[in-house]
């Protein structure tokens, strides 16, 4: 019996002494979607990094301006 081709390959017991498991998709295709091709360009490389970066100074900066704009209407002189 043999498996599908979208199924699991364990390739622990060939000898090479790795443990890798590698699933195939199930399309036929074999051609990964746009959002994949999307996501591994934005996630990856030097714009993965900078997109990283931004993703973790973007929320200080809307946290203070949110914080300085309240500050601003609490602490308003009458």
């Amino acid at each position: 019996m043999r498996p599908p081709d979208g199924g699991v390959q364990d390739s622990r017991w060939d000898g090479s002494g790795w443990d890798e498991v590698s699933v195939a998709a199930a399309s036929s295709t074999g051609e990964a979607s746009s959002w994949k091709r999307l996501s591994r360009k934005l996630c990856s490389g030097k714009l993965g990094a900078a997109m990283k970066l931004l993703g973790r100074v973007a929320p200080f900066w809307a946290v203070f301006i949110l914080g300085h704009v309240t500050g601003y209407f609490v602490h308003k002189c009458k």
